[in-house]
């Protein structure tokens, strides 16, 4: 049972070390706008900034995904859930198990498409000319661990009849 607990310090410090670089990135999105800003104020122009600062947004979003998700953030629905009454723990397990198998299918593909874009040697279109599957990494690493924190949660549920999710504090076995 310790392998289960040391597993589970594990993969709830990734989900939050992956909240934390999202914040880096949205502190990188901030950098960029002001500095887009200040040069404007004098006359300047930074070429390249707009793309990178959609880099960092999109690099923001995918890496948040899995901590926002476990910290019990993201919008869900109970209404169909609750009026399942005992047979709520079998809602639950359906999507956690739906919400695994289509975000496994998202990395997948997200994994596919910047190796891709690495292949082919893809370049933006923006000013930058910046190799596409730099910012595309983020977003593969946020769906792989969007995609391990879903099968965490339908894993948990099945086996404790809870799920890991934080702050909602849902017990489906009390409800």
């Amino acid at each position: 049972m310790r392998v289960f607990k040391v597993l589970r310090i594990i993969l709830d410090k990734t989900y939050l070390y992956a909240g934390y670089t999202g914040a880096l990135f949205l502190l990188l999105i901030l950098g960029f706008v002001s500095l887009q800003m200040f040069a404007r104020w004098g006359g300047e122009v930074i070429t390249g900034a707009p793309d990178f600062t959609g880099y960092c947004m999109a690099a923001a979003s995918f890496l948040a995904l899995p901590y926002t998700l476990n910290a019990g953030t993201h919008i869900r629905v109970n209404l169909l859930l609750n009026a399942l009454g005992r047979f709520k723990i079998v809602g639950e397990i359906w999507c956690w198990a739906v919400a695994s198998y289509l975000t496994f299918l998202f990395a997948h593909f997200a994994i596919k498409l910047t190796y891709e874009s690495y292949r082919f040697n893809d370049i933006s279109q923006g000013q930058d000319a910046w190799p596409i599957w730099i910012p595309q990494v983020p977003m593969a690493i946020g769906t792989v661990l969007l995609a391990i924190c879903a099968f965490d949660n339908l894993v948990t549920a099945l086996f404790t009849g809870k799920d890991n999710i934080r702050s909602a504090g849902i017990d489906l076995q009390a409800e």
